[in-house]
């Protein structure tokens, strides 16, 4: 039997390290989904990649072995296992899970507004590769309601702290106060954006703009007043700066040792901070080891990032328990989706005995027949086709003791809703015949079709 399982590595589990070298590219996230619904025995599945966590949601009949295996062979990921660092949950804990990852209780940054878009991203990609399936799509558009009602009756999302705005804070408890600094932004996505946008809150001094793709830098530079520069200056440029913030969607370094280096050379070896917020990491780590350089990366930011996480405790448990009810009614969904094949049959038979009661009508009126007399006999034809199905099932449980089916036909028809209910007196002439002489409705007398 499938079974719903998550399963992936953030930055509770895994280093950066790590992290980086099962990070998925955009332009690689079709493929990998391919590649795993091919798998044996995987129905549906979708990816989620971010910085700080890589995870496969899936509906497979292994509890995840063949995707663990897959993920752990991924290209990228080079030398070692990675099953030490992975965490699986199974039906309502990936259920919960996948909640908690879209509510922002699961981040780096708790209640940071960025994840829910990143899961609509991952939803969006799995449902245009082909890759996800009506239970899953049904669990991804619940984690999106169970996300806004949390961040709407929780203060959740109050003040919202992102890894950019703990990054920016980061730097003006430094050396380098952005407001006396030339700072250098690389990349142009929505971790830069931010940063800027929160840069020019610290009122900073000068900022330059640097992308592989000019234009995309140029929008930035005129929206928040700055230098647009292309990456290929890149290296010309890198001494101004007194501040670098990096987080490009590389697969492999853009800074180097060699490259920081030669800049400090030129700035007569003045400190410089560098923020790499990426994952992969823009710059190489050992850049670290030059005098006067201070590097920092998204793992380091975890003093800033709890006091935050701290600050929403609070309503972090409000958000818990809203996760917990929206669990409970998820699982109430999939066990009425699962009749829902009945629910279909039960529906068609009633629109088809319309049907045919209604063209025999509408002949007998075309034949002339008395309107009033053919209203009579619709309605008592109508009433025992629908009828005769569910009659003929509860006389068969009654007479083979089948108290299940009949106890639901009371919860269905209780007798102070319908005291005089047509099925509950068909059911009584099939239980007692010798009520028979006072039955008005009759099995026989218009079988079902």
């Amino acid at each position: 039997m499938s079974r719903l399982v998550a399963l992936g590595l953030n930055h509770q589990t895994a280093p950066v390290a790590l992290r980086e070298r099962v990070a998925f590219a955009d332009d690689a996230l079709r493929a990998a989904l391919h590649a795993m619904r091919a798998l044996p025995g995987v129905e549906e599945v979708a990816l989620l990649s971010t910085c700080n966590r890589t995870e496969v949601y899936a509906l497979t009949d292994d509890r995840g072995e063949g995707l663990i295996d897959w993920l752990s062979s991924y290209p990228q990921n080079g030398a070692g296992s990675l099953r030490d660092y992975l965490y699986l949950h199974e039906d309502d804990g990936a259920v919960r899970h996948l909640f908690r990852v879209a509510t922002g209780l699961d981040s780096q940054v708790l209640g940071e507004p960025q994840i829910l878009g990143q899961v609509k991203q991952a939803w969006s990609t799995a449902r245009g590769a082909g890759a996800l399936g009506q239970r899953l799509d049904r669990l991804f558009q619940q984690a999106f309601v169970t996300a806004k009602r949390a961040r709407t009756d929780t203060r959740i999302g109050a003040n919202p702290v992102s890894v950019a705005s703990a990054a920016v804070r980061l730097a003006e408890e430094s050396f380098a106060h952005p407001s006396d600094c030339t700072i250098l932004l690389i990349g142009a996505g929505e971790t830069i954006e931010l940063t800027a946008l929160h840069l020019a809150q610290a009122k900073a001094k000068r900022l330059l703009f640097a992308n592989r793709t000019l234009a995309h830098a140029q929008e930035l530079a005129s929206r928040h007043g700055g230098v647009a520069l292309p990456l290929t200056e890149l290296d010309r440029h890198l001494g101004e700066a007194d501040i670098v913030f990096s987080a490009t969607a590389s697969r492999e370094p853009i800074l180097h040792k060699a490259q920081v280096a030669a800049a400090q050379r030129g700035r007569r070896h003045r400190p410089m901070l560098l923020m790499d917020l990426a994952v992969p990491r823009d710059i190489a780590p050992d850049v670290a080891e030059l005098r006067d350089v201070f590097l920092y990366g998204v793992d380091d930011l975890e003093r800033v990032i709890e006091e935050n996480r701290q600050n929403r405790r609070e309503a972090a448990d409000a958000a818990e328990a809203i996760i917990d009810l929206q669990v409970a009614r998820y699982r109430e969904v999939l066990a009425a989706s699962a009749h829902h094949g009945t629910l279909k049959r039960l529906r068609a038979h009633g629109d088809a005995a319309r049907d045919e009661t209604l063209r025999k009508a509408k002949q007998s009126l075309a034949a002339g027949q008395d309107p009033h007399e053919v209203l009579q006999q619709l309605a008592h034809a109508l009433t025992n086709r629908l009828l005769h199905a569910p009659t003929a099932a509860l006389r068969d449980a009654a007479l083979n003791g089948d108290h299940d089916v009949l106890r639901a036909a009371d919860r269905m028809f209780p007798s102070e809703k319908f005291p005089h209910n047509a099925l509950a007196d068909a059911v009584d002439r099939q239980l007692h015949p010798e009520h028979a002489a006072d039955d008005n409705l009759r099995d026989d007398a218009d079988p079902a079709p």
